[in-house]
């Protein structure tokens, strides 16, 4: 009787302390999970349509894997450069200017008749989608204090699984009552929907007058940062933390851009499912998602709640999550639905891994360096993408079998992690020099 009590009061004191301080922080929250999931519907109709445009356009395997390849290129490409414009002009400039790019590639796709006009408004894409994450991650920094971080990340991020899930629900029925361009040229649309809200809600916290002077001072709760100038990469390269969050995203990217592109093909060749049949599992694998990218914010925040450090928040999240991805292993010698269960429970750990990996970056360098981190770190991913793009497509031409690709899947977080730790055997913020 006394614990429960004891927990309705800290339960009445949270509510009378979020009422207090307010919620706009939680608004800015849901405009990156809107945008994040825009984003991911742009970026997944290819991968739904592709068994059509493969018997349409005549591609193979390889001519499939190049024209990811070209997404994923680009997207390296914009990440060289994307986190270091978002710091230089602002979060709300630099997020709407990759949204004004990604809406009207995506459009463009609904324009091509070949692999090459493919690959070209895929290279667009690419470039428009790399600024999503470092904005969004730096305007999770701007937003919140350290132990909300992780969670506020973990509900945008998830729009990455939700767009997952809203592209195999509107896709498939535009496709069938329309046709293919105009799902491209509707999903495209959708971004501009996204950047109108946008532009009209956010504003870094001292310039939103939205916001009570007390969630300013929440949100500034963290010890002071030190006044740090504008780091070059050359200098950001030079930290092993740096290396430690680009190893990472260079061994795990990978496997969500395969995810991505090659489930609807793997459901397609492996159980015979069709445009209209192959909706369900990829709600199914996608809604798991869901519940891991949240789940893993939320768990790592309420362990530093406790009283764990940063650093055993972080690492067990993540050993946690690289475990339970090492069943995918099976996916391809297993019953369809088993199948799903395995991608959807690996799936979901990943995007566990994923939101702790970027809190990582926030959790080590001071704001300024954020976003350029971020972004050197998406462009190691993009060229681990690129590199599992042109390499599934010639496995599959000539082997047709995805076991191997799932074996990699399976594996390399726990390698990643085992060399994260070696980097950083303890997350914690530094001070960087000059």
């Amino acid at each position: 009787m006394k614990t429960g009590n004891t927990s309705s009061v800290n339960l009445q004191q949270d509510s009378d302390f979020e009422s207090k301080v307010g919620y706009y922080r939680w608004i800015v929250c849901g405009l990156l999970f809107f945008a994040t999931t825009i984003n991911y519907v742009d970026r997944a109709v290819l991968g739904i349509l592709a068994p059509t445009l493969q018997k349409q356009m005549g591609w193979n395997q390889i001519d499939y894997g190049y024209i990811v390849t070209a997404f994923t290129g680009a997207y390296a490409i914009g990440m060289l450069f994307v986190g270091r414009f978002i710091d230089k002009v602002g979060t709300r400039i630099g997020y709407a200017v990759s949204m004004i790019v990604w809406s009207i590639a995506a459009m463009t796709h609904a324009l091509a008749a070949n692999v090459f006009e493919f690959g070209a408004a895929r290279f667009a894409l690419g470039l428009g989608e790399s600024g999503n994450f470092p904005a969004a991650i730096k305007g999770t920094a701007e937003w919140f204090p350290k132990k909300e971080r992780a969670y506020a990340t973990g509900l945008f991020n998830s729009g990455a699984n939700i767009g997952s899930i809203v592209a195999p629900l509107i896709v498939p029925w535009i496709t069938l009552t329309w046709s293919w361009r105009e799902a491209f040229i509707f999903t495209g649309l959708l971004g501009v929907i996204s950047l109108a809200l946008w532009l009209w809600f956010f504003e870094i916290p001292e310039r939103q007058k939205r916001v009570s002077k007390a969630e300013i001072a929440y949100i500034q709760s963290d010890p002071p940062e030190p006044p740090a100038e504008k780091v070059p990469w050359l200098k950001l390269l030079k930290y092993r933390q740096s290396w430690a969050f680009v190893e990472s995203k260079f061994l795990t990217d990978p496997i969500w851009w395969f995810y991505l592109y090659w489930l609807p093909n793997f459901l397609n060749s492996r159980y015979h499912l069709n445009l209209a049949e192959i909706g369900l599992p990829l709600i199914v694998i996608y809604t798991m998602t869901t519940v891991g990218s949240i789940g893993g914010g939320w768990m790592s925040g309420a362990l530093i709640k406790r009283g764990w450090s940063v650093n055993r928040g972080r690492k067990a999240t993540m050993l946690l999550s690289a475990v339970l991805i090492v069943p995918i292993v099976f996916a391809s010698i297993v019953p369809e639905w088993w199948a799903v269960f395995l991608i959807g429970l690996a799936a979901a750990s990943h995007q566990s891994w994923s939101a702790n990996l970027f809190t990582t970056t926030s959790d080590m360098f001071p704001k300024k360096a954020v976003a350029s981190v971020t972004g050197l770190g998406g462009m190691a991913g993009a060229i681990g993408g690129m590199l599992i793009a042109t390499a599934a497509g010639f496995i599959l031409q000539f082997t047709g079998s995805y076991m191997a690709l799932f074996i990699i899947a399976g594996t390399v977080y726990l390698l990643a992690l085992l060399v994260f730790h070696l980097l950083v055997p303890e997350i914690k913020e530094f001070k960087m020099e000059g």
